[in-house]
């Protein structure tokens, strides 16, 4: 048998050990479950970035829309059987000058969106992280996992309902996060 494949087999055999000692110990193990977007949705920290998300998102969107409306109202007039050739040439250019600015305008908005959604993500991730450790060390839990959901990434296929800490993550991160 070669070496790193006894060091395998002995790894794992230690981590076996480990667990049936715990499993033969006399205070049982007990892991919780939460879902993460579920704490972010319904904490009020949570409903107020996800509202100046959407805000943020709402704005940008008025003012593509307003660029998009001044692009038909462009298009239209080129349209227009009135129009010389000269004026024609001219709405054309002009058109074509603001579609590639409205272009790049939808572009920095998309970016600028995905952006500051990456930034929440990445700073709620570690505010839930905070409050779920806080009601772990607190109910005695020596593991809380994100069990996922169906949108997401579905984590734990099946749970007792009394292993769910969701709504006890959801006050405390309302208290961490006032």
């Amino acid at each position: 048998m070669s070496r790193s494949r006894w060091v395998s087999l002995m790894s794992i055999g230690a981590f076996w050990g480990a667990l049936l000692s715990m499993a033969w110990a006399a205070d049982p193990v007990r892991v919780g479950v939460m879902d993460q977007q579920l704490v972010i949705e319904k904490s009020k920290a949570g409903k107020r970035a996800l509202e100046e998300l959407k805000a943020y998102s709402t704005t940008r969107q008025k003012i593509i829309n307003s660029d998009d409306q001044e692009l038909k109202e462009l298009e239209q007039a080129i349209q227009d059987g009135k129009l010389s050739e000269t004026a024609k040439q001219d709405k054309q250019n002009q058109f074509q000058s603001k579609l590639e600015a409205y272009q790049r305008r939808l572009a920095d908005f998309n970016r600028e969106i995905q952006q500051k959604q990456r930034e929440m993500v990445t700073e709620y991730a570690k505010k839930v992280q905070d409050a779920a450790q806080a009601v772990a060390q607190k109910e005695g839990y020596i593991a809380v996992i994100d069990r996922g959901n169906e949108a997401l990434i579905k984590i734990v296929i099946y749970h007792q309902p009394g292993l769910d800490v969701t709504e006890q993550v959801v006050k405390e991160f309302d208290r961490q996060n006032k």
